[in-house]
């Protein structure tokens, strides 16, 4: 969130802290400065819209990774994925069915086609073969040979043409459209990934181990795509964020440890620093001069190990401190 997207009571509060920091800041002693923990929350929702028809979690409680959080009506993606899945059935079985060629019935068909063909052209054969020796020996005219051998040549070719029949019987369907049915299978497959997808995003799950700082919902309520359900604060997106002086600000740098002591927690927390302001913050309109300079606050945040911040929660007032030497 933009430290600029305050509330108004909000603003109050990093008002009076900035100046109870730059009233501890001008004492003597070692340097502190007061803020409050913050926190980046993760706002869970689905792509897809819906009924809430079931919410896992309540407000309040903490979850593990891979936890379900909630999830939302799908009786029409639950449909449509098994719709799918049927055509991509449907559309394997048209493929293999064409790269088998014909059903073996019509392939024997075919072959007995092919025989009866042979045997009809081996007696064509066998009468061309009397004929030409009729003809030599001008026992027949010349229209009685050319019968004959023509009578041969259209036995032959039908032989060519069974043969031919039966080797694409055997070959299956053309290869353009084998490669038109196979991409209809990979379309329909990518149609089934499709709907498992939408089946999934209408449940959802914890992406890591958090506290549930919120739900948004009521189970029953319709829910818009997009719109988160459950608000998470993992114990890793806390941090603390406090107020430096202007005279103090050069003291602080990326990486530096800090100590943190937090109102009604026990001991000293060690942080770490990970952000600085590069422009004061909540300085009122006034020039820069040596009346004025000690007003600058440079807002600064510092992050801790997520086992250290399990227990912290948001809003809670900080003192920030340099670790003693």
């Amino acid at each position: 969130m933009s430290p600029w997207r305050t509330s108004p009571v909000r603003i109050v509060l990093i008002g009076a802290l900035a100046t109870a920091a730059l009233v501890g800041c001008s004492r003597g002693g070692a340097k502190s400065w007061q803020g409050y923990l913050e926190g980046d929350f993760v706002y869970v929702s689905s792509p897809l819209s819906g009924r809430l028809e079931k919410l896992s979690v309540a407000k309040g409680t903490r979850v593990k990774e891979g936890a379900p959080l909630f999830e939302l009506e799908r009786t029409s993606e639950t449909d449509a994925q098994r719709q799918a899945a049927q055509q991509l059935d449907a559309a394997r079985a048209m493929l293999e069915d064409m790269t088998k060629g014909e059903r073996q019935d019509e392939i024997d068909a075919l072959a007995a086609r092919l025989a009866a063909a042979k045997a009809t052209a081996e007696n064509s054969k066998l009468e061309l073969e009397r004929q030409d020796a009729l003809f030599k020996a001008d026992a027949i005219t010349a229209s009685d040979h050319d019968r004959a051998r023509l009578t041969h040549d259209a036995d032959q070719a039908a032989v060519d043409e069974a043969a031919a029949r039966l080797a694409t019987a055997k070959l299956g369907s053309r290869p353009d459209a084998v490669m038109a049915a196979g991409a209809t299978a990979k379309a329909a497959a990518d149609a089934v990934a499709k709907a498992r997808w939408s089946v999934e995003q209408k449940s959802q799950a914890a992406p890591a181990d958090a506290l549930v700082y919120d739900t948004l919902y009521r189970v029953g309520e319709y829910v818009t795509a997009g719109n988160p359900v459950v608000a998470l604060l993992p114990p890793a997106n806390i941090k603390v964020r406090f107020f430096v002086g202007e005279s103090d600000f050069s003291l602080l740098k990326n990486g530096d440890h800090v100590s943190v002591s937090v109102e009604g927690h026990d001991g000293v927390l060690d942080g770490t620093v990970d952000y600085l302001s590069p422009e004061p913050e909540y300085t009122p309109p006034v020039l820069y001069n040596r009346d004025n300079r000690s007003k600058l606050v440079y807002m600064a945040e510092a992050v801790f190990p997520a086992e250290v911040a399990a227990d912290l929660h948001p809003g809670q007032p900080v003192d920030v401190s340099l670790p003693r030497q």
